[in-house]
């Protein structure tokens, strides 16, 4: 179900994401990467790498080398398109795998972000444990996801803004509301904070922290592999 989605939101995904956020999410993704922060002596493996946002952000900051990994082709084409047109393709690698069973060997790379992505898997714990096996010892995991908005004030604005107008801006936008009505179901059923946090430690990593972004809208959590 999660391929049939993003096969039909990919020719206007980052259109989408602009309209959705309202802009916004160019913001989170910049505060995203300059934590990362990938030297020119690591590996970065993007899960969930859609269009190529995280990855190509990554590179221009100076990360060494990137594998941008997503289980759609349709998400994957479009980010090749993106990278050659933006000259980004030297230090670039494509991998079209499900983050719950990635065919990469242990302690491979030195940091891997995932940028919303894990809600749309279906086993979290199964991802965060591939996540800590491919990472070496000393590396660090990223990620960026909504979660529980913490101000009060901007819970119903942000209720009535996902499940009323993000599904009429996919049938206008796009032609699919449907897949827009199950991205916002989707943010919903995500753990919150805390809960997201419990599930990385119990996966192995170590460390663990967030940080709320926009009261709250998404957070990012970091744990490391010691």
């Amino acid at each position: 179900m999660v391929r049939q989605v993003f096969d039909s939101v990919a020719p206007r995904y980052d259109l989408m994401n602009d309209l959705m956020s309202l802009g916004m999410h160019r913001a989170w993704k910049h505060a995203f990467v300059a934590a990362i922060a990938a030297s020119p002596r690591e590996t970065l493996l993007d899960l969930a790498g859609g269009t190529g946002d995280i990855a190509f952000r990554a590179l221009e900051r100076g990360a060494g080398r990137v594998v941008l990994s997503d289980i759609n082709p349709s998400m994957l084409q479009v980010a090749q398109g993106r990278a050659l047109d933006r000259g980004l393709a030297a230090n670039l690698a494509f991998l079209c795998a499900d983050a719950e069973h990635l065919p990469l060997p242990d302690r491979s790379v030195e940091k891997v972000s995932m940028a919303f992505g894990l809600r749309n898997c279906t086993d979290k714990p199964a991802v965060l444990r591939e996540v800590r096996r491919v990472l070496r010892p000393g590396g660090r995991f990223h990620c960026l996801e909504f979660s529980r908005v913490e101000v009060a004030a901007l819970a119903p604005v942000y209720d009535a803004w996902s499940f009323r107008v993000l599904p009429a801006l996919g049938e206008r936008v796009a032609q699919d509301g449907d897949s827009y009505r199950y991205l916002a179901e989707s943010i919903r059923m995500f753990p919150d904070q805390e809960t997201l946090a419990g599930m990385m430690r119990a996966a192995g990593l170590e460390r663990v922290q967030h940080r709320n972004l926009t009261g709250g809208i998404v957070a990012i959590h970091t744990g490391w592999r010691l």
